[in-house]
């Protein structure tokens, strides 16, 4: 779908890519921010520690980057955006569309285990600020796929994009696996650091 939201296409929409674009990164930054919001002030209320929530996150990060890593079907809806949304309205409104609903990254298929990691490190923020934070950090990085079909301007450089994003999945999956596993020893470090801060 993404690849179907490029200079070329907006134009043959008779559509303004910019417009299209800035619609969509806005709503998906304002859709995952809002939901780190909600879940971040929820776990304000828990009130655990820091090496509690830093284990509770290794923990999640661990399952994560396993479960990507033996290439496990990440749970979550089977859905994906509507398609007929390009012929029927209007670029700012299917961007807005669609980015809230990739933004809040379990409205559509999951394709990664890691996505569920970003939700759990809202909550575990422990204030609503962090997540939010948190929320606005995956929302804007989700839209970077579609920012950078900027340059597209012909149909053969469509296929070359869309054939460079096929290639380029595997290395993806692996660079988020190497992320959660380097995020779960980096929060046990935090919690070690904050257990024996605690303790003196």
């Amino acid at each position: 779908m993404l690849t179907s939201i490029s200079p070329l296409g907006e134009r043959a929409r008779h559509n303004r890519w910019s417009i299209t674009v800035s619609s969509y990164v806005a709503s998906s930054v304002a859709a995952a921010a809002g939901i780190g919001l909600l879940l971040g002030l929820i776990g304000s209320v828990a009130g655990a520690s820091l090496a509690e929530r830093a284990v509770m996150l290794a923990v999640l990060a661990v399952a994560a980057a396993a479960a990507d890593g033996l290439g496990a079907q990440a749970p979550g809806p089977r859905r994906q955006v509507d398609e007929d949304w390009l012929n029927r309205y209007r670029g700012w409104a299917y961007g807005a569309g669609f980015g809230a609903q990739l933004g809040a990254g379990v409205a559509t298929i999951v394709t990664t285990a890691t996505i569920w990691l970003y939700l759990a490190a809202a909550l575990v923020s422990g204030a609503w600020w962090l997540g939010a934070a948190v929320g606005a950090a995956f929302g804007l990085a989700r839209s970077l796929p579609l920012m950078g079909a900027g340059r597209v301007r012909s149909f053969s450089q469509l296929q070359q994009r869309h054939a460079t994003l096929v290639r380029v999945a595997p290395l993806a999956r692996r660079v988020t696996t190497s992320f959660a596993a380097a995020a779960a020893v980096t929060l046990v470090a935090v919690a070690i650091a904050a257990s024996t801060a605690g303790s003196s």
